[in-house]
């Protein structure tokens, strides 16, 4: 398969400035080492339905919550990955399978069938057919830095900034632009963890006050620019 399928973890969430962010990754380098693909542009289509029940039920914080994108790290010329992701009580579980893009946007919209069946593409049919009305709504693309801990690469820091949202060119293929979703300089970093993390890592957070913040992209595209323009009555 030549890619990790299904992730069990929990993802902690931090804002930071540009100058801290840029501190954090000097020290963490003694013990992470960078993505072995070096820094990427992440592209994503996020799917939900005619109502945007998905992204509501998720903005009121229930001990469950799902949602479906596609995310590509390049512009073209490889596979997408179609992701199915859910969060219960605090541990996120995503499932994954990796398509062209083009047999992925004929599958999610129910123009075809996927050509090979497995369990996790069973898992996101299911999702499909229970969400009959899905259909891209957010374009949303930031530039990232990944860093996995030496020994465990399961254990990983990202750091994405000039994080950008759109409602229209729903094509992961498509052009990077958009509204800016955080202000001119400012990170968020995440913490991937399957347990508990190393105790270098809750002594640098607490040497330097970063704590913990609440953000969603996705959350934070559909506040900002979906809710005006549905309010206003101009949404297409």
């Amino acid at each position: 398969m030549g890619y990790k399928s299904n992730f069990r973890r929990y993802e902690l969430k931090y804002l930071l400035s540009a100058e801290s962010a840029e501190l954090l990754k000097q020290e963490l380098l003694f013990s992470l080492s960078p993505d072995k693909y070096g820094p990427s542009t992440v592209r994503n289509v996020y799917y939900d339905t005619g109502d945007f029940r998905l992204i509501r039920r998720s903005i009121e914080k229930p001990i469950y919550k799902e949602k479906l994108r596609v995310r590509s790290y390049s512009k073209s010329g490889s596979s997408v990955f179609v992701e199915l992701k859910r969060k219960y009580d605090g541990v996120v579980y995503k499932r994954r399978i990796a398509l062209p893009e083009n047999c992925a946007e004929d599958w999610l919209s129910g123009r075809a069938e996927i050509a090979e069946s497995s369990q996790i593409s069973r898992e996101i049919q299911y999702f499909i057919n229970y969400y009959p009305d899905l259909s891209p709504k957010v374009f949303l693309s930031y530039e990232r830095e990944a860093y996995f801990l030496r020994g465990n690469d399961d254990f990983r820091v990202t750091f994405d900034k000039n994080i950008l949202a759109r409602t229209d060119g729903l094509s992961v293929s498509g052009d990077i632009r958009g509204e800016r979703l955080l202000g001119e300089g400012s990170t968020l970093m995440e913490i991937k963890c399957g347990g508990g993390i190393p105790l270098f890592i809750t002594e640098m957070l607490s040497r330097h006050r970063i704590y913990k913040s609440s953000f969603s992209k996705y959350g934070t595209a559909y506040k900002n620019i979906i809710m005006p323009m549905l309010y206003k009555g101009v949404y297409k």
